[in-house]
């Protein structure tokens, strides 16, 4: 009776001590994929706050040269506060919320394509080497926000698949990870601009 009790016995320590390894393994490995998702977002961030402080010197450089498109440059500034007053925690983030801090980081780059399209009308400024190094800036911070938002819709889909994958979703569910709204294309974006000459 004795030798059957200790067998039992080790069989449930057993037991619980794998489902223990089990539920530590896989809290750990959501604790992971949430502060990638994270770190991501902040990369996120980092390029869209480049771009708003690129911004106020581009402005200036194409006042000096376009005094009467001043609509045009308040739009931009505008446009600037707008994006940067809206702040999104993706841990929290609705689609709501992502959505909207979506539609002004495109007024901004709409206002921007506006601004760059004003160059064109200026020959002096297109030359201005100042203004040559800073559109080369906005353009490369904008090829490093498009990356940045590749990575942290990747790092998204993995923590989400983590937290709704068996067995990790019964410890997601216990610790309360919950899924996570990565960016979507704005609506329209599937048909392409026309260009008329």
């Amino acid at each position: 009776m004795k030798k059957r009790t200790i067998i039992t016995l080790c069989v449930i320590g057993g037991i619980i001590l794998l489902l223990g390894i089990v539920a530590i393994s896989s809290y750990n490995g959501l604790v992971d994929k949430q502060a990638n998702v994270e770190q991501c977002w902040s990369n996120v961030e980092s390029q869209y706050q480049r771009r708003a402080d690129l911004i106020p010197n581009l402005v200036n450089t194409v006042k000096g040269y376009a005094e009467h498109e001043a609509a045009t440059l308040q739009a931009v500034t505008d446009a600037r506060t707008r994006a940067t007053s809206i702040n999104v925690d993706p841990a929290t983030a609705t689609a709501e919320e992502m959505t909207a801090w979506m539609e002004a980081q495109d007024e901004l780059s709409s206002a921007l394509g506006r601004l760059i399209a004003i160059a064109e009308n200026y020959p002096d400024l297109k030359a201005n080497q100042n203004f040559l190094q800073l559109q080369a800036q906005l353009e490369g911070t904008e090829n490093r926000i498009s990356v940045e938002r590749m990575n942290y819709n990747e790092a998204v889909k993995e923590y989400n698949v983590a937290v709704k994958r068996f067995p990790s979703n019964i410890f997601a569910s216990m610790f309360g990870f919950e899924p996570t709204s990565s960016f979507e294309a704005q609506a329209g974006a599937e048909v392409a601009p026309v260009v008329e000459f």
